[in-house]
């Protein structure tokens, strides 16, 4: 790992200098400032979106472009003051509403996502925010922790020696980790510590031995001769908080400073967001995977996780859209295009890798159309909701999730706009790997 240089975040002389130069690059108050007058790559995707002040806070892989979000409000019949996402991810929904002027209302499960989004959302004092970098810095300095409590709570191929030779963290390594977050906690204000631990979060994937993609972590190739340098993890972090006090320095009277986070499920909280003017959001696509895993470093490494308990909690919160959890499946919905995908994938049962997929495919679009239903409820006439939405396939067998949600609307009080085709999906290696699958925008109205 490159080093930065040694704790240049926190000399006075250097805050100065990089404040001048980042705050001409940094963004700025409204959209335009804020995206560079960019021309999105894709709409569907968030190519070039991480190199945004606030986005590049954390590394998002699958995400939606801020200029969708720009789209929908513009685009929409009637006009747009609050919008909901009950999906919020990164935040791209609720970040791109505060330079639109638009009030955000997001739902996340993932408590790092949720803090994550809630500290882009929120309002600081830089002076405040430089002067705890100092305080953090010089506290884990200091620090002679050995990160007794933090090993404690962690699973045990977290820490070296790990299990059977596999560890993700080096100890001296995760001693300096453990340090900076007891510095971290010991903050008094509550905004100031949740940004410094999400974007400690955001360094966390690289202090590791693991590389993290869409589908989860595994080891980096020759991971036993890259050993990380444990020196290095305290200037990192500080250049990462000096940049993103840059960032929100520029940002600071962007039109809308408002802004909710609700943590928790989505299919028990949406009905209780009130009145939206539209909806945006991308749910889980039904693909087996749980995507909390892609995020499990910072959800332990963070203290988000104290035990499997907690993690399988989480889990049962989320969508159902995987099988990585034993749960109650609710029935599937009745339309004439489910009805012949679940009866394929009941008679290709014995080809399945899990024998549960059937079952977990059904109560996928049973938890989608309750959330349309609930944002049936939601909208004023002829406002909209617009999902992004991916087709997924098990033994040969195509479900197409975009047309299957656009059969089950009106039965949501919802009328289809318009389907549009955003990009190729790859099926699975074990079913050939070729572009086969449809990533689809369907926009909703209410009549």
């Amino acid at each position: 790992m490159s080093m930065p240089p040694p704790l240049s975040a926190l000399q006075p002389g250097y805050r100065r200098v990089a404040t001048r130069k980042v705050l001409a690059r940094a963004g700025g108050d409204s959209f335009e400032a804020w995206t560079g007058g960019r021309e999105a790559a894709s709409m569907s995707t968030n190519a070039g979106a991480d190199a945004l002040p606030f986005q590049r806070w954390h590394r998002f892989k699958e995400a939606f472009s801020p200029e969708l979000i720009e789209q929908a409000v513009q685009e929409s019949p009637v006009p747009v003051r609050r919008l909901a996402d009950p999906f919020g991810g990164s935040g791209t929904s609720a970040l791109t509403c505060q330079f639109l002027g638009v009030k955000p209302v997001t739902i996340e499960v993932n408590p790092f996502l949720a803090d994550l989004i809630t500290a882009k959302l929120a309002t600081y004092h830089v002076p405040e925010l430089l002067s705890a970098l100092t305080r953090v810095a010089r506290h884990a300095t200091a620090s002679r922790s050995r990160g007794a409590a933090m090993i404690r709570s962690l699973p045990a191929t977290f820490v070296e020696p790990g299990v059977k030779d596999r560890w993700l963290f080096d100890l001296p390594v995760l001693i300096q980790i453990a340090r900076l977050r007891e510095a971290i906690e010991a903050e008094s204000n509550p905004a100031v510590v949740r940004l410094f631990r999400v974007l400690l979060g955001g360094l966390m994937v690289g202090f590791s031995n693991a590389s993290v993609s869409g589908k989860g972590r595994r080891y980096r190739v020759n991971w036993q001769e890259r050993r990380v340098d444990p020196t290095c993890v305290l200037p990192t972090f500080a250049d990462a908080v000096a940049a993103a006090i840059v960032e929100i320095g520029a940002c600071s009277t962007r039109p809308m400073r408002e802004g909710t986070v609700l943590h928790g499920d989505s299919r028990q909280l949406l009905a209780d967001v009130g009145p939206v003017d539209q909806i945006t959001c991308s749910p889980p696509y039904p693909n087996s995977f749980d995507y909390t895993d892609v995020y499990n470093l910072e959800l332990w490494m963070l203290g988000y996780l104290t035990s499997f308990d907690d993690n399988r909690e989480l889990r049962q919160s989320t969508l159902t859209s995987h099988v990585q959890i034993s749960r109650d499946f609710t029935p599937a919905p009745r339309c004439r295009r489910l009805d012949k995908t679940m009866k394929a994938l009941r008679q290709a049962q014995d080809e399945l890798w899990d024998p549960r997929i059937p079952a977990m495919v059904g109560a996928y679009f049973a938890d989608l159309l309750g959330l349309m239903r609930t944002c049936s409820t939601l909208l004023p006439p002829k406002g909209q909701a617009w999902f992004v939405v991916g087709d997924s396939q098990y033994a040969g067998i195509h479900v197409q999730v975009a047309k299957v949600l656009a059969d089950l609307a009106p039965s949501a009080g919802l009328k289809v706009e318009r389907m549009k085709p955003f990009r190729s999906m790859r099926v699975s290696p074990q079913q050939s790997g070729r572009h086969q699958l449809s990533e689809d925008l369907v926009v909703f109205s209410r009549p």
